[in-house]
């Protein structure tokens, strides 16, 4: 069987870590924002609210969910727990570039 894999070249970056910081896996457009930190830890990168946010998102199995903007572009930020052995094994990080206005649909439950 042939290995692929779906993330390595998708518009957005994808970065994995273990529960102590390390970096596991980056996609390509994650190592070309932030050069290749496979085998590296990413803690010394951020600032202390940053660190002390991983470390409560890991120890709390929390996702935590926002939008940035850097000049003309907009992304949201999606970092939440990966499990291994039913087990918090880290975090996976998404970034994904927005429109600064997109939609928002409302859907309806389904009925029973």
């Amino acid at each position: 069987m042939m290995e692929f894999d779906f993330f390595k070249t998708i518009g957005g970056s994808i970065t994995v870590s273990d529960t102590e910081g390390n970096v596991l896996y980056m996609n390509d457009k994650a190592a070309e924002v932030f050069g290749n930190m496979v085998g590296q830890n990413m803690m010394g990168c951020h600032k202390a609210s940053s660190q002390e946010t991983i470390e409560r998102l890991i120890a709390n199995a929390e996702t935590n969910a926002y939008t940035i903007e850097k000049g003309d572009v907009k992304k949201i930020i999606y970092q939440t727990p990966w499990y291994k052995d039913g087990a918090v094994a880290g975090l996976v990080e998404f970034s994904f570039v927005i429109p600064f206005e997109m939609p928002h649909h409302i859907r309806q439950p389904k009925k029973e």
